[in-house]
């Protein structure tokens, strides 16, 4: 491959990595670790489900399964920390606040013992503002999917 050809090296954030970027801590930090970071344009996160979520004493006893609300959370999560990572020392001081969610759909329950992927996508920027296609998926199947509108705002809001 020629210079202007070669293909783009992606990134991966670890755990600590992510709690750089994002403000979210336990129980609410929903990603574990995000791989194939290419710029802001795309990236995929990564959630290990366990039985250990707290989530999973009230939804549902005996039969437990990851409210879908939470995996359109992990998304937007995803799509804000690839937001930041990108952006780097110029995002100091700065948040990604959820904006929108939209054409959400859920085909199958995440389980305990299930791995998530949540490749996320740029569908569309206008910065402060970014859009971003996601998929979650397990076993290579889609289990959910949305349109996630986010905001890069000053940390108090302004």
């Amino acid at each position: 491959m020629t210079e202007a050809t070669a293909a783009p090296e992606l990134q991966t954030a670890d755990i600590a990595r992510i709690m750089k970027l994002l403000p979210h801590r336990y129980p609410f930090l929903l990603i574990d670790r995000m791989y194939d970071m290419n710029g802001e344009d795309s990236g995929v996160a990564l959630k290990n489900v366990t039985m250990n979520e707290p989530f999973f004493q009230g939804h549902f006893p005996g039969r437990p399964v990851m409210p879908g609300v939470l995996l359109v959370e992990a998304m937007a999560q995803a799509a804000g920390a690839l937001v930041l990572n990108h952006l780097g020392d110029e995002h100091a001081g700065k948040l990604v606040f959820f904006m929108s969610i939209d054409k959400a759909r859920f085909r199958k329950p995440v389980v305990p013992g299930d791995q998530v992927h949540f490749h996320v996508k740029l569908s569309n920027k206008r910065p402060p503002v970014w859009k971003y296609w996601a998929e979650a998926m397990v076993d290579g199947k889609k289990v959910a999917e949305a349109e996630i509108g986010a905001m890069l705002m000053n940390e108090r809001g302004a």
